[in-house]
C-alpha cells in the first residue's frame, strides 16, 4: 500500500500546532515548513504546509485559510497503553481546546481526537461485559480504565 498522510486545514496555525503536536507525541518532529513564493497565492514568505511526524506516522498541516472548519466527522485517535498514557494526551490536546464525552476532545484548533485506552476496545469485545462497559464509558469525559474494568466485573 502506497504511503497515506493525513492533512489537517488550518486557517494560518499549521506550524504553531505542528510544533505542539510534536512536544506532545515522543519520538516527533516537524521534518519540513514550505513558504508561499511569489508564485504562488499566499504573502511570500508565510507558512503554506508543514510536514510532520507524529510518533513516525505522518502528517501535513496545510494552512490553507477560513474556508473550511474542522467537524467532530473526523478525528485521530490515540490508543493509550496505560491510564498514564490517557491522562497525558487528555490533558495535552485538550489544553486551549474543549474535553467532550466519551474520551473525545477538540484541541485548540477545533481539531477532534479520541483518547482511548486500548483496554476498551478488549472490554467491549467480550460480549458477557459489553453493555456494562459501554454505559460506564458513556458516563464519562476523560475515559477511566479503573472504572471500566470495575464495570465489567459488575
Amino acid at each position: 500500500m502506497p504511503e497515506t498522510v493525513v492533512c489537517l486545514w488550518f486557517d494560518g496555525a499549521a506550524e504553531e500546532a505542528a510544533r505542539r503536536y510534536v512536544e506532545v507525541f515522543p519520538r516527533s518532529e516537524v521534518t519540513a515548513v514550505h513558504r508561499h513564493t511569489e508564485a504562488g497565492p499566499g504573502e511570500p514568505g508565510t507558512v503554506l504546509t508543514v510536514e510532520f511526524s507524529l510518533d513516525g506516522r505522518p502528517f501535513l498541516g496545510l494552512n490553507g485559510g477560513p474556508l473550511y472548519r474542522p467537524t467532530e466527522a473526523v478525528s485521530v485517535q490515540v490508543m493509550c497503553a496505560d491510564q498514564d498514557e490517557v491522562d497525558h494526551y487528555w490533558e495535552a490536546l485538550s489544553d486551549g481546546g474543549e474535553q467532550g464525552p466519551c474520551g473525545w476532545l477538540k484541541d485548540r484548533w477545533g481539531f477532534s481526537w479520541q483518547v482511548v485506552p486500548r483496554r476498551l476496545p478488549e472490554l467491549l469485545a467480550d460480549e458477557s461485559v459489553a453493555v456494562p462497559v459501554m454505559r460506564a464509558m458513556m458516563q464519562m469525559g476523560k475515559l477511566d480504565i479503573r472504572a471500566l474494568e470495575a464495570a465489567a466485573r459488575g
